[in-house]
């Protein structure tokens, strides 16, 4: 399941629908919003997504993981609109039965999630005007 929501996203209730009693593993990854990029300190970031595509676009990815790996089941989830320092920006779960399909999987939704889903990052600077920014080496991250 891919789900993009403009509602906090809090992990223990996302966890809480991975038990799985064959899962010996449940890793997740919380991308969070930070005070800096790049030299610059950051007070908010905004996101933007074309909702329709990305839900598709994410739905395939979690499919994809699903076949490329021996887990169990595997959620994402996704903010739009502004988030202050702190907040969950991107969720994503995984179970399995062992901890090493888990990992690999959770970094394989994470990397695809960053470099495919139509979703845009504007960072909102305490000194400076907000810009929109993108990640220049996210494919560097893929996985084959």
């Amino acid at each position: 399941m891919f789900k993009i929501t403009t509602t906090p996203i809090e992990h223990s209730n996302e966890a809480l629908k991975l038990e799985e009693p064959m899962a010996g593993g449940l890793v997740y990854f919380e991308g969070r919003v930070r005070n800096h990029n790049d030299g610059h300190s950051v007070q908010s970031l905004e996101y933007q997504c074309y909702e329709s595509m990305a839900k598709q676009v994410g739905d395939n990815i979690i499919k994809d993981a699903l076949s490329l790996f021996e887990i169990h089941n595997a959620h994402c989830l996704h903010r739009h609109g502004h988030l202050k320092i702190g907040d969950v920006a991107v969720w994503v779960g995984v179970c399995s039965s062992h901890r090493k399909e888990a990992f690999l999987a959770c970094q394989y939704i994470i990397d695809k999630v960053k470099s495919l889903v139509p979703i845009w990052k504007k960072e909102h600077y305490v000194n400076g005007p907000a810009k929109w920014v993108a990640c220049h080496n996210c494919g560097q991250h893929l996985h084959a």
